[in-house]
């Protein structure tokens, strides 16, 4: 890592400059080299900077703001929110003033205004952290909480907003045995099987990973597959199937899988992890709505919004304004009717996103049900380690919030339903 920290500064805040000037997601940023030529240690550094600069952000302004008269250019103002952030979580002010005035100076536009950092930066160092403790968890923005708290309640939106700003701790699903790579790996097995690791650090360094004993995967988005209950020898089809966690679940229990995506290169990840955990499936690119063929059981973790992982991806809120989920909700429509059409009779649909709003999840499928006269919704498939009868919705499904299991560490936000086609 860098000594003075600047690279990995600069980086950080070359991702907020993109992030909120541009509506583009740090996956796209990452996933497009923009940390590529930095070395690994700054890599990660960056990337953190960024997730929790994002995470802390309206503390972070409501700081600034005392110091400021105006609001200077977005890089700057995204340079004093990354020194505000690790100031105010315990960062030594000397460096992070010095590091951040020097980012300012190196700026071929900005240069003038290095003044203005190093003066604001000192007095944020003086009274933010304690002032930092006593401000509420940020709120997401109004295009998106106003719907959420509609759905859910003003409370239950708050306990959400605590559990996006602590973000997520990391999951594994053992592809054998989850109590030894618990033991193994030092982590907690939950409720449902998967294991929590607490303060976790380069997952390829990990025990297991390079044997294939385990793979990345958060506790909701392991719940799908369990409530499929996918058995020995059965054709099954995971439609939308990047990046491939569900895949290996299905693969683990024996089924005999065919996994579908219509993006090449995050087929190779699904490949690369097949390879890793020396599981097999019959991997497909191609769009789902063009999938052919009769399985005994369908898993379609459908293109959505998103929202239920915020508290992974925090920039998800700010880099979107809501204005494509129409589309994705029609999406979803269709590739249900065409899933169905795949399932031989007496065959089970598991329909799922990682979505908190009720017209990706709940909406979706009592619609479903009325176009669709031979389908009802499996209620049984819900009674599973793990899953509180609570989380039972009306129709059948299941609703996951990032609140619950907030003693555990939370978990992302999701929707599932299994649907059974009549015999």
């Amino acid at each position: 890592m860098s000594d003075t920290g600047v690279p990995a500064r600069r980086s950080a805040v070359y991702l907020l400059d993109q992030i909120l000037g541009e509506g583009r997601l740090m996956s796209e940023l990452t996933g497009s080299g923009a940390l590529d030529k930095l070395p690994v240690e700054d890599r990660a550094r960056a990337a953190r900077l960024a997730t929790d600069t994002l995470r802390g952000m309206e503390r972070a302004d409501r700081l600034l703001q005392k110091h400021l008269s105006k609001y200077p250019p977005l890089t700057v103002r995204n340079v004093l929110r990354v020194g505000t952030v690790e100031l105010c979580t315990g960062a030594a002010a000397h460096g992070v003033v010095n590091a951040m005035v020097e980012l300012v100076s190196k700026h071929p536009r900005l240069s003038h205004l290095k003044g203005l950092t190093n003066a604001v930066l000192r007095k944020v160092a003086a009274d933010g952290p304690d002032a930092w403790q006593n401000l509420r968890a940020p709120r997401l923005p109004k295009w998106l909480r106003g719907p959420l708290v509609q759905a859910w309640g003003a409370d239950a939106m708050a306990a959400m907003e605590i559990a996006h700003f602590n973000g997520a701790p990391l999951d594994l699903t053992a592809r054998d045995d989850p109590q030894a790579v618990a033991t193994a790996t030092g982590g907690t097995l939950l409720p449902n099987g998967s294991v929590r690791i607490r303060d976790a650090g380069q997952v390829s360094s990990m025990p297991g990973f390079a044997e294939g004993a385990w793979w990345v995967q958060d506790a909701a988005a392991a719940m799908p597959v369990q409530i499929l209950a996918p058995k020995p020898g059965e054709k099954v089809l995971d439609l939308c199937a990047a990046p491939g966690g569900k895949t290996m679940q299905l693969a683990a229990a024996g089924a005999q899988v065919t996994a579908l995506d219509d993006s090449a290169g995050r087929m190779t990840r699904v490949e690369e992890n097949l390879s890793r955990t020396g599981l097999k499936a019959e991997l497909v690119v191609a769009d789902a709505l063009s999938a052919k063929g009769q399985y005994d059981a369908v898993l379609l973790d459908a293109p959505c919004s998103a929202t239920g992982t915020i508290r992974r991806h925090p920039d998800l809120p700010q880099a979107k304004d809501g204005s494509e989920f129409g589309a994705l909700i029609d999406l979803q429509e269709q590739l249900i009717d065409h899933a169905w059409t795949l399932l031989k009779p007496g065959g089970r649909l598991v329909f799922c996103t990682c979505s908190l709003l009720p017209d990706e999840g709940e909406v979706q499928v009592d619609e479903a049900l009325i176009r669709h006269t031979d389908m009802e919704t499996d209620r049984h498939a819900l009674d599973r380690p793990g899953i509180d009868p609570d989380w039972q919705t009306t129709e059948g499904g299941l609703r996951l919030r990032p609140d619950f299991w907030s003693d555990k560490g939370g978990m992302d936000g999701f929707y599932m339903a299994c649907l059974r086609k009549s015999a």
